[in-house]
């Protein structure tokens, strides 16, 4: 049984999900989004970061959680830094800035859900607002 349930339901392996590639060792598996159902009300995926890689601080129109799924992160939330491990999570509103590093010697991968459809990141150095995994959300550094 490795068929998929009646639609619109979906089974999800990320084996066989194409990868977008965010830059300097990070890289998003795209899950639940508008590009392949159109009743979501959630946005979800996973990414993938090598040691000493992170996305800079930016924020969302719509609310996120994150799970971190393995490894040891740092998120910034607000104005504060936590240190968080595998199991852990955060939940953060709409418009707060925000970002994760990996801060361990292995992989960190998160597991995160948007509260929404249509999700747009807004860099919080420049102002640049554009839509989650366009081209422009690409922006991963190396710590």
């Amino acid at each position: 049984m490795t068929g998929q349930p009646v639609p619109p339901s979906m089974v999800l392996r990320p084996e066989e999900i194409e990868r977008f590639d965010r830059g300097n060792g990070v890289v998003t598996i795209p899950f639940v989004g508008k590009w392949n159902t159109a009743v979501n009300r959630v946005t979800t995926g996973m990414t993938v970061f090598s040691p000493g890689t992170g996305i800079p601080l930016h924020s969302h129109n719509v609310e996120e959680t994150v799970l971190v799924f393995e490894g040891e992160a740092t998120a910034v939330v607000g104005d504060e830094e936590f240190e968080l491990v595998a199991g852990q999570a955060t939940w953060v509103p709409a418009g707060i800035p925000h970002c994760f590093r990996n801060r361990g010697e292995g992989t960190m991968t998160i597991y995160w859900v948007y509260g929404g459809r249509d999700v747009t990141r807004t860099v919080t150095a420049t102002g640049e607002t554009f839509e989650h995994l366009s081209e422009k959300d690409r922006g991963a550094s190396r710590s």
